[in-house]
């Protein structure tokens, strides 16, 4: 096997960049280590008097020497020693060098590289990144007391563990929590996530990578929604473009609706946490639950209910769907809603209990016109305490639902205007 070893080239007419060069082709390993020793002490000699570019030159080529040439145990403490009398060279180039050559590699000096962490930013920032030396615990300290650009050195890491990405959720700066999040090698579990949301989801540029992640939890990505809604309203009504109470109600309007469509992004999702940060977070009203029913999710309405209820989710299905009128008005009542909206519940129920039976498929993202105005016929005939509140709120849906039924169909007329220009040309 070939050698690569720093080979000494000294004597009179060699420029100092010449006489420390790495060399493939020392063969047998043998022949390197009798001079190696030798070697090393010329060195020693040679960086007290040669310019900073050469040292940092002659460096490199000593660091890979240690990693990749077939040394003798003296020969490598050898190595070693010399590196760790370069940690005090007072060019950065040479440490920069050192950083370079050692930083990926699992077989480097623990005490050079520790050194070279604590070194300056530049420097500092290559062994961050890189070294596999480096354990979590060491990484969820230094994540503590360095500035951002070092957070964001370890945030790159490859891989990133949940521990650490944990430490710069929490402490880190803007800049660490999106390299963190957009770093394809990084474990964020979903608490981190929300911590990230809390501290920073106010940033355009941390809201567009974490929608980006596939991983991103249902209730982050409704928190997400929630933050930007808001800042929607206040650049509105801070332009003076709506009323403030109305641009406040637009934007609670388009979270609702926006959370039902999160909601159905994954029909076969567990909602059940999504719900209980909807609850947590006062956003789990009587208006959003009937907004979900209307938009035919079953499933986020039935978690709802379980959640109000606390009562087991099989239990409130079994209630509401084969316990008739009585099993779920218990349900209801339990729950805590509005009196004044159970004729409204009751009805959407029954309209989609039907279409179920009929075999009608529908989404669960947005308003059924069919259902609206089938819920707003029977609260028109109710008489059961106020519904004023319930009719206005059901006439805004009915509006809404024909507003998308319209832009729909409209969208199809022009597909089709195109298919038939298309095959009138061929």
């Amino acid at each position: 096997m070939k050698a690569v070893a720093v080979v000494y080239r000294g004597g009179a007419g060699c420029d100092e960049q010449a006489r420390f060069r790495i060399s493939s082709n020392v063969d047998p390993p043998s022949s390197l280590q009798c001079g190696f020793m030798m070697i090393i002490r010329r060195f020693l000699h040679w960086v007290r008097t040669a310019s900073a570019g050469a040292r940092a030159e002659a460096s490199s080529a000593l660091a890979r020497a240690y990693l990749y040439s077939d040394l003798s145990p003296e020969d490598r403490d050898a190595a070693e020693d010399a590196m760790t009398t370069l940690l005090d060279d007072p060019s950065p180039l040479v440490r920069r060098a050192l950083a370079e050559a050692l930083g990926e590699s699992p077989d480097a000096p623990h005490a050079v590289i520790h050194a070279l962490a604590s070194d300056l930013p530049e420097i500092a920032a290559v062994v961050l990144a890189r070294s596999p030396l480096l354990i979590d615990a060491e990484l969820v300290d230094l994540v503590a007391g360095r500035d951002g650009a070092l957070q964001a050195a370890i945030a790159a890491r490859a891989p990133l563990q949940r521990a650490v990405a944990a430490a710069i959720a929490e402490v880190g700066s803007a800049e660490a929590c999106l390299v963190a999040i957009e770093n394809p090698h990084a474990d964020v579990a979903p608490s981190s996530m929300a911590r990230i949301i809390d501290r920073f989801g106010h940033l355009g540029a941390v809201r567009e990578a974490l929608f980006a992640r596939p991983d991103l939890p249902l209730a982050a990505r409704q928190s997400l929604v929630r933050q930007l809604s808001g800042a929607l309203a206040d650049f509105v009504a801070d332009r003076a473009w709506l009323a403030r109470d109305r641009a406040e109600e637009v934007s609670r309007e388009a979270c609702e609706k926006a959370t039902v469509a999160i909601a159905a992004l994954h029909s076969d999702h567990d909602t059940r946490s999504l719900v209980r940060h909807l609850r947590a977070s006062g956003q789990l009203t009587a208006g959003l639950m009937l907004r979900a029913l209307l938009s035919g999710n079953v499933a986020m309405f039935e978690d709802a209910l379980a959640e109000l209820a606390e009562l087991p989710l099989r239990r409130v299905q079994a209630l509401v769907h084969d316990g008739g009128d009585a099993g779920f008005r218990a349900v209801f009542d339990r729950a805590g809603l509005p009196a004044s909206t159970y004729a409204a519940f009751h009805e959407v129920l029954a309209a989609v209990r039907e279409a179920y039976h009929r075999g009608e498929f529908f989404g669960a993202g947005r308003l059924k016109r069919r259902m609206v105005e089938r819920a707003l016929t029977s609260c028109e005939r109710c008489d059961i305490g106020e519904v004023e509140p319930l009719m206005i709120l059901l006439r805004r849906f009915a509006a809404e639902a024909a507003r998308e039924d319209a832009r729909i169909r409209c969208e199809q007329l022009v597909m089709d205007h195109g298919t038939e220009r298309g095959r009138a040309a061929a």
